[in-house]
């Protein structure tokens, strides 16, 4: 595994009819909801890491924080960041931040990832009774 800091990824999104607090039970209004903009800066970590992990591992959230600080309408676009802050040992540390059309910040924070071992992570998954 070669990750270095100041590793840089993206990921961007239309907002929909589907992403609102509304539709996913987060608010009762017709906004970008909170789980959504933080899915987006998720998936921004994950092209940070694109091609760095072997295939025998992935990455999986551990922490987050973040603060939402402006409301999103539908049909705007949304452009998340993430920046590679620290690796330590597994443990990687993203800043991201979410920003609409106009450049305008939507929040900010960070995230923690830790890289685990694929298939021993999918064995560890509980089982249905």
């Amino acid at each position: 595994m070669t990750l270095e800091p100041g590793a840089r990824g993206r990921a961007e999104r239309t907002v929909g009819e589907a992403d609102t607090g509304e539709s996913v039970g987060s608010s009762d209004l017709p906004v970008l909801a909170t789980p959504v903009v933080l899915a987006l800066c998720e998936s921004a970590t994950l092209d940070t890491l694109a091609g760095s992990l072997p295939e025998t591992s992935t990455s999986v959230s551990m922490r987050i924080h973040f603060d939402h600080v402006r409301p999103v309408p539908i049909g705007r676009t949304v452009l998340a960041k993430a920046r590679l802050e620290r690796v330590e040992g597994r443990r990687l540390t993203f800043s991201v931040e979410a920003r609409d059309g106009d450049g305008d910040l939507i929040g900010s924070g960070r995230i923690v990832r830790i890289v685990v071992d694929r298939e021993r992570f999918v064995q560890r998954i509980p089982q249905e009774p």
